[in-house]
């Protein structure tokens, strides 16, 4: 289920009130007249199934609630209500499979913010995972694989697509290419700052790896593994299961191919660097296109609108 607080003008409460009344799966209609302060109007609270939110959220869209007043939803972890019990068992659907869209596009704008943390994080993953390559230590390349954020920007992408959103886009590829750029520039320093401490050595690199060769020699296989784990991701985020996001980020090769290419650059290894960045590039491909293919999926099957049901009579809040 998910709850909806909304801030109306005075003047729309009723046909706010209306429209939750008639739409599926709706139940808990609560509505404070004057409790809002800013901007001033009624507060109206309500919870709906997930399967109805995006009805619900284009109805008040629709009523221009958002330039004229607010629409917040929250999702609700337990709810002992048989009401929401019946508003769920009457909407069409299953909740798992519902895409609040809305929600979505928000998720992936915030995931896709150039920030201090995100570069943190994508520099310390890059580091991590090129000291792994270059111990050729497997376990330290799953750890770098689940620390990178970088498929929040991979989705910002597949949606900004999917939803027809220039800007989202611009801000994830932004976020992509900055992130890597500073990621990769960092780890050449840090490796050679770790090759005049003997830590690292061109003989490790160009030795025989065999637990993190693949990161630079990039197939048709590691294609279809980033397409696989992108379609999971995406389902994962569209779902709110979020925790299959852990098993995607260590299905693929982006962090440690941006790692070894940064390391071989450092020792002018052409080859491995080269490489490197085809892994790279083939998986940030692989999971952009499963993203976008996937969306495109649910909005065809599972976001076609609910059709009203009028489960009120009258019309007053």
């Amino acid at each position: 289920m998910l709850h909806l607080r909304l801030i109306t003008p005075a003047g729309q409460t009723d046909n706010v009130c209306r429209l939750v009344r008639e739409t599926v799966g709706t139940t808990h209609l609560v509505v404070l007249p004057g409790a809002a302060r800013d901007p001033v109007g009624d507060v109206v609270m309500c919870d709906v199934a997930r399967e109805a939110g995006n009805d619900l959220l284009s109805g008040l869209q629709r009523l221009g609630l958002e330039t004229s007043g607010s629409i917040a939803v929250e999702n609700i972890e337990l709810s002992l209500s048989e009401r929401a019990d019946r508003a769920e068992a009457e909407t069409p659907g299953e909740s798992a499979d519902a895409v609040v869209w809305e929600h979505l596009t928000e998720e992936t704008h915030e995931e896709s913010t150039l920030s201090v943390t995100y570069l943190s994080f994508m520099t310390l993953a890059t580091m991590i995972a090129a000291c792994g390559v270059v111990l050729d230590n497997a376990i330290l390349i799953v750890g770098a694989m689940a620390v990178g954020p970088e498929f929040g920007p991979l989705v910002g992408v597949s949606t900004a697509v999917v939803r027809r959103r220039p800007q989202l886009a611009l801000r994830s590829v932004i976020a992509l290419l900055v992130g890597f750029a500073v990621a990769m520039a960092v780890t050449v320093g840090f490796s050679l700052l770790m090759d005049a401490f003997g830590l690292f050595t061109e003989a490790q690199l160009e030795g025989e790896r065999p637990q993190t060769g693949f990161v630079y020699a990039p197939d048709w296989l590691s294609f279809v593994v980033a397409v696989l784990a992108g379609t999971a991701g995406t389902l994962s985020l569209t779902s709110a299961k979020s925790g299959a996001l852990v098993g995607v980020a260590i299905s693929v090769t982006t962090i440690p191919a941006a790692a070894n290419a940064a390391v071989a650059l450092s020792y002018g290894d052409a080859g491995q660097t080269w490489g490197s960045t085809q892994q790279l590039l083939l998986n940030l491909l692989g999971i952009t296109l499963a993203g976008v293919l996937t969306l495109l999926t649910q909005k065809l099957f599972w976001g076609r609108p609910l059709k009203p049901l009028r489960r009120f009579s009258g019309s007053g809040s």
